[in-house]
């Protein structure tokens, strides 16, 4: 697994969690795609914003790998602002490519990317 060094391992002042620490045994958690509702609590949409912030300053609109980043709070973005980069796609693998899709976020997260 790959660790994203200088990637920030939460939010700051906040326990929403943006990497792990080490592999799990039993393989990846598969990413799955989460439906954001419009009603949800501005905490969690502010940890979207942060995590979308870090993903744009590591990465840019280069493809990266999935590595040791939270499944659970990339699951909030994929399939809408962060996508697939590979053909075939296994959303079970720490080595899988993903990308952001740059038109997506720069709508969604506006304040984010400009």
């Amino acid at each position: 697994m790959e660790k994203h060094r200088g990637f920030p391992g939460r939010l700051a002042g906040t326990d929403f969690q943006f990497t792990i620490r080490r592999a799990n045994k039993d393989g990846a958690t598969p990413l799955s795609e989460r439906v954001r509702y419009p009603d949800r609590r501005p905490p969690d949409k502010r940890a979207d914003a942060g995590f979308m912030r870090a993903l744009w300053e590591q990465f840019g609109d280069e493809p990266f790998v999935r590595g040791n980043l939270d499944a659970g709070r990339l699951s909030w973005l994929f399939g809408r602002e962060v996508i697939p980069a590979e053909d075939p796609f296994d959303p079970a693998s720490y080595d899988a490519l993903l990308r952001i899709d740059m038109n997506v976020a720069r709508v969604t997260f506006a304040e984010v990317i400009g």
